[in-house]
């Protein structure tokens, strides 16, 4: 399995926390970011988007983060990551869709604007916007995990993985938060895996 993607990139360390967990032996290719090498010929053949990551698995060659992450679920983590139930799979890839669509946009604005931008050319009016949008994102995951200890209920899956990492950063950003209990107890779960701890819980930059 070959990786392209710098390990900075929250989309790339979905897809490496989820080989961790499966035991996928994999070689990474820093590209993107301080790395370059989106913009040549080569990788425009892997990825017309020029976005990371990629995978290359025996000459199947896949981009999307979350694509990729159901891919090796589904190959190497049936019935474990990947629920053997069609129901359970589904809610599955249900929470995955929603970090797509709810915890995404928010999530950029924040991290772009309080990471990546110095502190007298931020916006202030875009990031409170986006922080009062995320919070509420988060306090229907917050409100969904009152009576389960992972998305889909009593089993980690690859429904976790997409909001796990985006939760990290949420909870690391220098903002101000609501408690959110079962959001918390749901992250420190998390937290108690090796893999989320190696590839996850870096420091933001």
């Amino acid at each position: 399995m070959r990786i392209w993607g710098r390990h900075r990139s929250i989309n790339v360390q979905k897809v490496l926390w989820t080989c961790d967990e499966l035991g996928v032996a994999f070689d990474r290719v820093d590209v993107g970011g301080e790395f370059g090498g989106l913009d040549s010929a080569q990788y425009g053949q892997l990825n017309p988007n020029r976005r990371i990551p990629v995978i290359d698995d025996a000459g199947f060659v896949l981009w999307e983060s979350n694509s990729i992450v159901r891919y090796l679920a589904a190959t190497r983590g049936a019935g474990t990551l990947c629920p053997a139930s069609a129901r359970e799979r589904a809610d599955a890839e249900r929470w995955m869709d929603w970090q797509l669509c709810h915890i995404l946009p928010g999530m950029v604005t924040l991290f772009f604007g309080l990471v990546r931008t110095p502190a007298d050319r931020r916006d202030g009016a875009a990031i409170g916007q986006a922080r009062q949008r995320t919070e509420e994102a988060w306090r229907i995951l917050d409100a969904h995990l009152a009576n389960r200890p992972f998305v889909i209920g009593e089993r980690f899956s690859m429904g976790d993985i997409p909001v796990g990492a985006f939760a990290y950063r949420w909870l690391a950003l220098p903002i101000g938060r609501p408690v959110l209990p079962n959001l918390q107890a749901w992250h420190e779960r998390l937290c108690e895996r090796p893999a989320y701890r190696r590839h996850v819980m870096l420091p933001l930059r």
